[in-house]
This record gives C-alpha cells, structure tokens and sequence, in this order.
C-alpha cells in the first residue's frame, strides 16, 4: 500500500490524501485551499471559474487521471462537510462513487443551494461509524469524531497486511466528546501511520468546552440592555445548541436567518436527531426566523423559495420586521456580513445599546476580506464586541489522546502550517515529515 499527500502538509485547508494499492485507489477529501503558496488568501471564486484541467495545472486539483474519468476502480471518500476538505469535489467523474456521511451529504447539498451551486453529490455510499466497507482491496472503517463540523470522520484505512489512520479534523471538549470515549473504546489496532491533524499547534486558541461557553452566553445576554447580536457559522450546530440554551435560560427569543432555519430544520426531520432545536411553534416557541433581503432575493430568482423560505413563512415561527423593532432587547440575532443592509434598515437605530458577540475563529478578525470589514462596520456603529468561542481543533492533550488510542509507528504532520514542531513536541515517537506530492510506500 502506498499514500501521498497532495495537499495538507505545510498547510491548513484543501486536504487531499490519495492511497493505492495495485488494483484500487482511495482519494480522502477533496479541499478548496484556504491559502496559496505565499500564505495569502486563495480565491475560492476565481477558482471556481477554471476548468479541471486549468486547475491540475496550477496543482490546486491533485493530478489523478482515474477521478476525472470513468473508472471503477477509484473512489473518493469526504471527511466532513468543511469546504476545505471538500470544495473541489465537483471536478470529478460522475461514475466515481463518493463515500460519506448521510448528514454530511445534506449539509453539502444545502450550502451549494444557498450559494447558487448546481451540482450535487453523485453515486452517494453513506458511512456509519464503526461499520468496515471496502474499495476493492482497500478496507476502510470510519470513526464519528467531534468537531465544529456535524457528522465529521477519521478513517482506518487497510490493505496488503499494511494500515494508516487518518485524524480528520477533530477535537475531544466539544459537545460530542463522548464519540472519542466510544472510539478509545472499540479500537484495538496499532497502526503504521497516522496522518494526524495539527491545526492549533502554533495558534493561541481557547480550548473551552461548549458548557463553558454556555454560561458565558447567558452572563452577556442578561448583561445586554439592546440586542445580541451573534456572528458564527451557520453550520456550527454545536454552538448553535449552545447559543440556544442560553436563550432559553435567560427568557430571549433566538432570531435565526431562514438559511439556519434550514440546517437544523433538515438534520432534526431527516438525521433525526432529537435533541437538535429547530424552528417549531410547538416544540422550540424560543426560536423565531428572519428573511435577510439578499438571500431572499437569490433564492426567489433560483426558484427555490418554496422549498427554503416557505416551511418558515407562518404568524407562529417568523418575526416580522415591526415585531424585531418593538422588542430588540429580547433579541439574540444571528448574523453575518450579507445582512448588513437588514441591520440598518430595520435594527441598528432600536440597538444602540446592543452587543456583538464574534463566536468564530479569531484569525479571521485580520484577514482582508468580509469579516474584516464587517467587523469595522460594526464598531463604527459603536457596538462592544465579545468574543465567545472555543476552537473546533484539538489541544495538544487531544492530539496525545489521538495517538495513545492508535498507537502509530510513524505519525505524519497534516492539515497545519507547522509540522516541524511535530518532532518537539511528539519527540518519544517516530515523526516522520514529509512533502506535499511525495510518495510513502507502507
């Protein structure tokens, strides 16, 4: 068995690993990069223009001849639903089957339906933790992982007597810690390789767990006079829990965008999972949706506005925009830059005693682009803003964690811009570093 990382190891974003053997071959995820060569920002836009063989050429798609044509001895297998694993996966054949999460499929799905993306998964095989399927002679067995991703995976990958594990993005202190305990558990394997993720090592990030940052929540919210205005992905479903919870503790309505409405609407009626809030008069009465005009706008011009603005356009679930300017101090609002233009049309002059509350990694704070710029539109209203967040990574006591369970003879650095400190820092193990495009026989 051998394996190659075409993207990944200098890096954090547009993960692609490929594995073969002599009669099969396995590509893990298939990411839009988040950064180019020189660390600055990539443009997922202008990439998006290019055609595959463009992009093979500037080596932002990994040159793999079997994903781009028709053959069955080649499959792709997506980690979780984060466009830096998984962005580039239009580019391949239709005929290639696609190994993933069922959530995972739909949370793909809806982001390409709210972004004007035509494509959808094809030749779908949902995963499940724990069960082993196979590619050919390449054995697999996915582990459900806790991560700021819903549904997200690590992979045992076997063949010809030889193993790697692949981390996936994961962490041990959100609210799924338990899928780790479930894993320690049920793994009785020592590996040859783990390609283990790294995406906090270097950064200074906060390692709360999810409870903590609930109350947190609940002291600013019974704090704030005006609005709360929250600024986190919509797709955070871990955070969104949270966020909901300390609404419900301190009496406020939890105001969410029709997309949001969506993602929880589609996990909770179709993953079933039960204890996921979503809009409901009967069951959540907390929570309430808003129509934010520009992706009002382009869903009506797609044609999509029956299936994702309708299920939501009842007396018993929306807040209209007089009702948001009667009672902005009972409202936490979920927010993002697109819906600046509601922000003043109908809240900022009933909100000037209002708080901003950022819930996102802190390194997009610097960044040139629209959380920047959003961020100084925010303080030039005047607004405080708080910061409550807690990384979707592992600490380094997790990424230990990771390697006492699979027992590696070798770990790879992956997924991070530094993978030298591997060596320091796992320094009683076998570090081995490599280069993106090198090829490792196991």
């Amino acid at each position: 068995m051998r394996f190659k990382i075409h993207r990944g190891t200098k890096e954090i974003g547009g993960t692609c690993v490929e594995i073969w053997t002599d009669s099969s071959r396995l590509v893990i995820d298939m990411g839009m990069p988040l950064v180019n060569p020189d660390r600055t920002p990539f443009d997922s836009r202008e990439a998006e223009k290019r055609s595959t063989a463009e992009l093979i050429q500037k080596n932002i798609l990994p040159d793999i001849p079997s994903l781009y044509q028709d053959s069955s001895k080649t499959a792709l297998l997506i980690s979780h639903a984060h466009q830096d694993h998984y962005g580039l996966m239009n580019h391949i054949n239709s005929s290639c089957p696609v190994y993933l999460g069922f959530a995972t499929k739909l949370l793909i799905e809806l982001t390409n339906t709210f972004t004007g993306k035509e494509w959808t998964v094809q030749k779908a095989h949902h995963i499940k933790t724990g069960e082993k399927f196979n590619v050919g002679n390449i054995n697999v067995t996915p582990y459900q992982m806790d991560h700021a991703a819903f549904d997200s995976y690590a992979f045992l990958i076997e063949a010809d007597g030889k193993s790697l594990f692949y981390s996936g993005d994961f962490r041990i202190h959100g609210r799924n810690s338990q899928l780790f305990d479930w894993f320690s558990n049920n793994f009785d394997k020592k590996v040859d390789y783990l390609l283990l993720e790294g995406s906090t090592i270097g950064r200074k990030e906060d390692f709360q767990t999810e409870s903590e940052l609930e109350e947190k929540f609940v002291k600013t919210f019974s704090e704030t006079k005006g609005t709360n205005l929250v600024y986190v992905s919509g797709q955070n479903i871990d955070r969104l829990e949270t966020i909901y919870n300390a609404c419900k503790r301190t009496g406020k309505i939890f105001l969410i965008d029709f997309y949001v409405a969506n993602v929880l609407r589609t996990l909770s009626k179709k993953v079933k999972h039960n204890a996921l809030p979503f809009p409901s008069s009967q069951t959540y009465p907390e929570i309430k949706v808003y129509f934010p005009q520009f992706l009002r706008k382009r869903m009506d011009e797609r044609g999509m506005a029956v299936k994702t603005i309708f299920p939501f356009v009842n007396e018993k679930t929306k807040l209209g925009r007089n009702k948001i300017k009667e009672i902005p101090e009972k409202l936490v609002m979920l927010i993002r830059p697109s819906v600046k233009y509601d922000l003043e049309k109908y809240l900022f002059k009933y909100s000037s005693d209002g708080c901003f509350i950022y819930s996102m990694y802190s390194g997009y704070k610097d960044k040139p682009g629209d959380t920047k710029d959003f961020l100084k539109y925010i303080t030039d209203k005047g607004m405080q803003i708080v910061d409550i967040h807690t990384s979707g990574h592992a600490d380094l006591a997790g990424l230990r964690k990771m390697v006492n369970v699979v027992k590696p003879k070798h770990i790879v650095p992956i997924h991070t811009f530094e993978k030298e400190s591997y060596i320091t820092l796992f320094s009683d193990l076998n570090v081995k570093i490599v280069n993106d495009k090198d090829e490792i026989v196991i």
